[in-house]
């Protein structure tokens, strides 16, 4: 008898399974299934999680989701801008298409001026 996803500790996409057990509950398990992971921390970062989580009035729980939740996110970022400027490497290198330092910068001074100006033309 199959229960309810919510009562096993793994599941994927093959199924369930409860402990550390390799026997599934064949059924449909969500993709987004929440899974416990284990980080190990030093005794020092302990206690200051446990008093930031004291003083917000949050779990340590709570706090370390939010912590991971952020880092994932601010790290996707910054990925992202990394992959838009070896993008952009590759097409300035296959075009030799450019704007100076000098039309960038006059162009910036205008937008900093609040002054609307369309961004500069690539050239050769």
């Amino acid at each position: 008898m199959t229960e309810h996803f919510l009562n096993y500790d793994f599941c994927d996409g093959r199924g369930c399974a409860k402990g550390n057990t390799h026997e599934y509950s064949h059924g449909a398990a969500p993709m987004n299934a929440v899974r416990p992971i284990a980080v190990k921390l030093d005794q020092d970062t302990r206690d200051r999680l446990k008093r930031l989580a004291d003083a917000k009035d949050r779990s340590t729980h709570w706090m370390l989701r939010e912590a991971v939740a952020q880092f994932v996110d601010r790290e996707e970022k910054r990925e992202a801008f990394r992959q838009a400027g070896l993008q952009a490497w590759r097409e300035y290198q296959a075009t030799g298409k450019h704007v100076t330092h000098d039309e960038a910068d006059a162009w910036l001074a205008k937008l900093e001026a609040g002054e609307a100006a369309a961004a500069p033309e690539c050239h050769d």
